[in-house]
């Protein structure tokens, strides 16, 4: 399957501010069953678009626009092939003991450590309590039952939480987006070193009279949880609508957790009030891509940090829904 896709991210500030610094990451990555045959990264107010590679190997591009302005408009348009990946069996999967020479033979100590936003509290000891998080059965059979349990156990509430909210909120409430469970999950596996790793990027949703619906938002970035698996290599996980990874999900950045992947960030110069809106659109190649529509997600931005005189600088990130 081929799909298009265009990623529309606008920040609008005022009082205008004097300079917005930006880094981006929004090209999908090309390995495995995916391929990347096209992008082209817009931004305006117009600036030199440079990029590099991070530790994970994504691909960030980043800007500096100087001068007064009032908006900042980013749009990536992507052309992506997605190959359909086999069914997954237990039989296939190797066993523990497999596993854990895998993890021995390699370099895996980053997706196995906790990190930022996936770490240990105790409203989750109490969740891995409460789902007899131990190692039974084999590897793939265990995630796919965490996979399962997260989605049943916790609802799915578009901006529920904030891009910084830490995995206590949603534990506590029982309700958060796909960036809350991804962390959620990633934190439960890690300790029973099972490697695993944070997603970034987007998925395509079908026909909505099809009988059972994705949960997830149609008109944002998504992110999803991949664990390495014995003799299957990294298995992707989408505890927010219970989906083993296949030929819907894009993938566009890896990292241990948000953290490390988000769409935007950046600073801006400037005593403003700012406002971010998003929107998404997945297509198959072979329809036209539709014409850009209302963002579909509003979020008001708030300071990550307290504003410092005279040059003021805010974080400004988008949360994944």
């Amino acid at each position: 399957m081929n799909y298009s896709v265009r990623h529309t991210t606008t920040f609008h500030y005022e009082p205008a501010v004097r300079e917005s610094v930006m880094e981006v990451r929004m090209q999908p990555r090309s390995e495995g069953t995916q391929r990347l045959l096209n992008f082209h990264l817009d931004v305006d107010p117009s600036a030199n678009i440079m990029q590099y590679r991070d530790f994970t190997g994504n691909t960030v591009h980043h800007f500096d626009i100087a001068g007064s302005h009032n908006e900042v408009k980013v749009t990536a348009q992507s052309l992506v092939e997605v190959q359909d990946a086999p069914a997954l069996r237990a039989s296939d999967a190797g066993d523990w003991a497999d596993l854990d020479a895998q993890v021995a033979a390699d370099d895996y100590w980053e997706m196995l450590l906790p990190s930022q936003f996936a770490r240990s509290c105790e409203p989750l000891e109490q969740l891995a309590g409460e789902l007899k998080c131990v190692r039974h059965g084999n590897p793939l059979e265990l995630l796919t039952e965490l996979n399962e349990a997260i989605y049943c156990r916790f609802a799915y509430v578009p901006n529920s939480t904030q891009v910084d909210s830490p995995i206590e909120e949603a534990l506590h409430s029982r309700r958060g987006v796909c960036q809350d469970f991804a962390h959620i999950m990633i934190a439960l596996v890690r300790p029973l070193r099972v490697p695993c790793r944070y997603v970034s990027g987007y998925m395509f949703h079908r026909d909505p009279t099809q009988e059972k619906q994705d949960r997830s938002l149609e008109g944002a970035s998504h992110a999803w949880v991949e664990a390495l698996v014995p003799r299957l290599g990294w298995v992707a996980f989408d505890p927010t609508n219970n989906l083993i990874g296949a030929d819907r999900h894009i993938r566009v950045a890896i990292g241990r957790d948000y953290a490390d992947v988000p769409p935007t960030r950046g600073v801006y110069k400037g005593d403003a009030e700012s406002e971010l809106s998003v929107s998404v659109t997945v297509s198959p190649s072979n329809a036209p891509l539709p014409q850009p529509e209302p963002p579909s997600i509003v979020i008001q931005s708030r300071p990550m940090f307290a504003p410092r005189n005279p040059r003021t600088e805010h974080e400004q990130q988008q949360q994944q829904q």
